[in-house]
């Protein structure tokens, strides 16, 4: 049985392991023992609401409670680039024009650009590799929005998430070979590292302020801008279920695309609900419509999935759901369909 929980001390070791699998381009989840456990420390202290919420790392865990294991990792940053420096760039258009040669070309350029500073972001989503299938994905992802929807005073008005670029099957990523490679002098997994680390006035000091033109990158690199990593394009989709878009924001190393929305839009905030857990459930559903369900306490913060279906402000779960949410008849659970409903027009 899975669930998504708030992350705990003790799951440093397996956290470690996992983030050994994840590779390169996924800066928020490198497996170094230090960097790891400084932020367990912080994701802790933030559930337990001991730092400033922009300073707050929410970490979760999905569990898989019948064998005792680690199945994936994903986070919430209360703020980013407020203590580090956040890059990005914006696409932009210039318009060059001649009407003695009647020429009227649009091209697009690359800003690099600090805009998105602040923000609150979704991070380090990685699901191991056995759980890729059923509805695992979706509880992962979508546990993060249930988490928002019960604490939204906590995170800013808009909410990002950096998705990783793509690479050919051989890891190589053709922006950064096309661009980055001939200002940082250095393999991209280098870059990705201090990164990483935060060390990142690296990027001030040696990108170019002025904008580049991406009609003259090879078109290998070109074709790339806002394209995701293959493995992280279900990722997306999910995202972008819950209302995040593209708008033209990628990552200076590999152009993957920034994801962005407004909290108040997320569907989470528009279409959960709360329930109180029926104290006599003689009748669980069993193989209807999924939902997730999540408690409503930060410090033990739980999602599951289940058949069970709210009615009329209450909602019966079996007991090893209660168990799975440490929750018990008369508590209040936030609810919220695990798949978009379906338009009627």
């Amino acid at each position: 049985m899975l669930v998504v929980r708030a992350i705990k001390p003790d799951d440093l070791e397996p956290l470690l392991k996992m983030a050994g699998q994840v590779g390169s381009g996924m800066t928020t989840l490198k497996p170094d023992r230090k960097l790891l456990g400084d932020r367990v420390e912080t994701a802790c202290a933030s559930f337990r609401e001991e730092i400033a919420p922009e300073k707050r790392d929410y970490m979760f865990v999905m569990e898989d409670t019948s064998r005792g294991c680690m199945a994936g990792i994903c986070a919430i940053k209360g703020a980013v680039g407020l203590e580090d420096p956040f890059y990005n760039y914006r696409i932009g258009t210039l318009v060059h024009s001649s009407r003695e040669l009647k020429v009227f070309t649009r091209m697009e350029t690359l800003y690099l650009s600090n805009d998105l500073t602040g923000n609150s972001e979704l991070c380090s989503l990685f699901l191991h590799p056995d759980y890729r299938s059923g509805p695992n994905g979706k509880l992962l992802s979508k546990s993060r929005f249930l988490f928002i929807a019960q604490f939204p005073h906590l995170f800013t008005e808009k909410i990002i998430a950096e998705m990783r670029g793509y690479q050919t099957p051989e890891g190589v990523s053709p922006f950064y070979e096309a661009l980055g490679r001939h200002f940082f002098k250095m393999e991209f997994d280098a870059c990705d590292e201090l990164t990483a680390k935060g060390k990142k006035s690296f990027i001030a000091e040696l990108m170019p302020r002025q904008p580049i033109y991406v009609a003259y990158l090879p078109e290998d690199a070109q074709e790339t801008v806002g394209k995701v990593h293959t493995n992280t394009a279900p990722a997306r989709r999910l995202l972008e279920q819950e209302g995040m878009y593209y708008d033209g924001f990628v990552d200076i190393f590999d152009a993957g695309p920034v994801l962005q929305a407004r909290v108040r839009e997320l569907r989470a905030m528009r279409e959960s609900a709360l329930s109180v857990i029926d104290g006599t459930p003689s009748v669980v559903p069993i193989g209807g419509e999924p939902i997730l369900v999540s408690n409503t306490d930060m410090s033990n913060f739980r999602v599951i999935v289940t058949p069970a279906s709210p009615d009329h402000g209450r909602i019966a779960l079996s007991p090893a759901d209660q168990t799975l949410l440490a929750c018990q008849p008369g508590d209040a659970v936030r609810t919220l369909s695990l798949n978009l409903r379906k338009s009627t027009t």
